[in-house]
């Protein structure tokens, strides 16, 4: 696996990267400035979030899941951000949907069952990780309005113990949107992923 020294231990989750990929160590000043720590690649999938949602509802009904997308309301509705985004600290459960194929062969619309996510204060602002399931998102959450964070992070797989760095890894990259969309219901949204979709939507509800 290549960027092997990159290969971090999950108790560090991610080390934020300067935009020249100097690695910014524990401890260390740091930025609350997504822009200055996202890739140009990132920075233009955060862009077109809109148009990866549009492109990917349109892509799914026509195969057949418009009574599935329906059925989950605003989750699933490009623009239904509300007011105080805000993702408080606790344990959630995550669940996935991804929408629109990426290419030939692959499905549409896939929903998966909940998994757990945690979401953590730390001394560089606030951590975001998918604990459990074959695909864990894990990265830093950054203020930037009243109806949006944003997330920016890698993706670790299978029974991997570590996580790369962010901006060291291209197809482990991931960037995109937390928003609230009801009474402690929230939603990350990851346009443009590397794998399999168009757009991936993780509902975040707290644990009970």
């Amino acid at each position: 696996m290549k960027n092997k020294a990159l290969f971090l231990p999950l108790a560090l989750l991610l080390t934020a990267c300067a935009s020249d990929g100097r690695n910014v160590g524990p401890g260390e000043p740091q930025t609350q400035n997504w822009r200055s720590i996202a890739t140009a690649r990132d920075r233009e999938r955060l862009r077109e979030w809109r148009t990866a949602w549009v492109r990917a509802l349109a892509k799914s009904r026509a195969a057949g899941h418009g009574a599935e997308i329906s059925k989950e309301g605003m989750l699933l509705q490009p623009d239904a951000a509300l007011p105080e985004a805000a993702l408080p600290t606790g344990d959630y459960r995550c669940r996935t949907i991804k929408i629109g194929a990426k290419s030939e062969g692959l499905l549409d619309y896939v929903a998966y069952p909940p998994f757990d996510c945690r979401v953590t204060q730390a001394s560089d602002g606030l951590q975001f990780v998918k604990l459990t399931g074959s695909q864990r998102p894990v990265g830093r959450l950054f203020p930037e309005n009243d109806r949006r964070m944003i997330f920016l992070g890698t993706l670790q797989l299978g029974d991997e113990k570590g996580v790369f760095s962010y901006s060291h890894d291209r197809e482990r990259d991931m960037a995109g949107l937390v928003e609230r969309i009801g009474e402690s219901r929230w939603r990350l949204v990851l346009p443009y992923p590397s794998f399999e979709s168009l757009i991936d939507v993780i509902e975040l509800v707290p644990s009970r």
